[in-house]
């Protein structure tokens, strides 16, 4: 493992005396009791804890994925708050800064695994899609109420003797929810064959390629994640977390669910992207797994205990059988 040197004085995430206490009915269950952890850019920081020592919270609030308690301090990117009441700063915080791993897969189960390695870049990057669908909403409700006012006057569908303000108003007001509705439907049914058309062919589709085939899974673009190995699964699931070039990698327990040989496999392929200047905070219960990390921070009963830079021992570590598939 490399022994990286930090990039810049300022982390590039930390986080701050965070406190979280989840509710169970009348019960407060408290977590994290003002744990503090602070990630250097090229660093792989492995975050070891028994189960239920916070961990996988603390992961949680750093990815903005939760939110601590009003009384907790700060998370902080590149030196900013993470402003997480924010919807549309948080979304893109998740999305574009950071790629997450779940323990789970978290995979589509409808989509294949190029479709499910594309979603992050599929996902719009601003407001501008939103933005779209209100317009068009206002220009279809705008277009209605003109259509209704003709139809309750000029075009004669209400009776002479049945035309007052009151009722051509309420059919202005119907045929201006019609209109609405309808260009909605339209435009969302245009966004869905540009969406078939990006899944297709296009910078997305190339970029998901190109991340999946770096896993080893270049002849199973087209396989649902039924038809996967565990293995399988979360090479995906890393790929699909790479897929918009983000800053930086968590992982929860990306080794959880697999056997030692494919969880070998999966921290390789994390040591190649390591190795090539990705930030990796990786959460374990397994002191083996730690050991490809740079450094171990140690938490119990929801606080840090220990934080110590370590030299890694994965290069005595027994590699793979000779001639098992590798991927990189």
């Amino acid at each position: 493992m490399n022994d990286l040197t930090p990039n810049s004085e300022t982390p590039i995430l930390e986080g701050e005396d965070l406190r979280k206490t989840y509710r169970l009915g009348r019960v407060k269950v408290p977590v994290l009791h003002g744990a503090s952890v602070s990630i250097q850019e090229g660093e792989w920081v492995a975050i070891l804890g028994a189960s239920g020592s916070g961990k996988s919270t603390l992961l949680h609030l750093l990815a903005g994925l939760d939110k601590p308690d009003l009384d907790s301090g700060d998370i902080r990117y590149r030196g900013s708050k993470v402003e997480l009441q924010n919807g549309g700063e948080t979304n893109h915080y998740r999305n574009r800064t950071i790629g997450f791993v779940f323990q789970f897969y978290h995979l589509l189960p409808e989509l294949d695994v190029l479709e499910n390695g594309m979603l992050a870049n599929l996902v719009p990057r601003g407001r501008k899609s939103g933005i779209l669908i209100l317009v068009m909403a206002l220009i279809g409700a705008v277009i209605g109420a003109w259509l209704g006012l003709l139809a309750a006057g000029d075009w004669g569908l209400l009776p002479l003797e049945e035309r007052t303000p009151i009722r051509s108003i309420v059919l202005s007001g119907a045929c201006a929810v019609i209109g609405s509705g309808t260009m909605i439907v339209l435009i969302q049914m245009v966004q869905a064959v540009i969406l078939r058309t990006r899944m297709r062919s296009g910078e997305a589709a190339d970029v998901a390629r190109s991340t999946l085939g770096d896993f080893g899974l270049g002849q199973r673009y087209r396989h649902r994640p039924r038809e996967l190995s565990g293995g399988e699964r979360q090479r995906v699931a890393i790929g699909r977390a790479l897929g918009s070039d983000p800053d930086l990698l968590l992982a929860d327990e990306p080794t959880g669910n697999l056997d030692e040989r494919t969880g070998t496999e999966i921290l390789e392929l994390l040591k190649k992207k390591h190795e090539k200047g990705l930030t990796i905070v990786m959460v374990t219960h397994d002191p083996k797994v730690a050991e490809y990390a740079n450094r171990v921070v140690r938490l119990k009963n929801g606080r840090v205990v220990s934080d110590s830079v370590q030299n890694s021992v994965v290069g005595e570590m027994p590699s793979l059988d000779e001639g098992h598939e590798t991927f990189s």
